[in-house]
């Protein structure tokens, strides 16, 4: 029975591993990814609520005098 050569596995193996990872960046390279959301000017519709208008105040429990 004839033993496995095993001398061109190291080549082999590297070179796929090489080959995967050109592959995989060229892949991702070319495509698009939109901008970051920071760099976009985002105007807020600011709309009117009829309680901002007025004066309010929330008494929270820790707020309320001794008894």
């Amino acid at each position: 029975m004839p033993q496995l050569d095993t001398s061109t596995w190291f080549i082999t193996i590297i070179s796929s591993m090489i080959t995967l990872f050109i592959l995989f960046q060229l892949k991702i390279s070319s495509q698009a990814f939109p901008l970051s959301p920071s760099s976009k000017m985002m105007t807020a519709l600011k709309t009117k609520n009829p309680w901002e208008s007025k004066w309010t105040k929330i008494y929270l429990p820790l707020s309320l005098p001794l008894q």
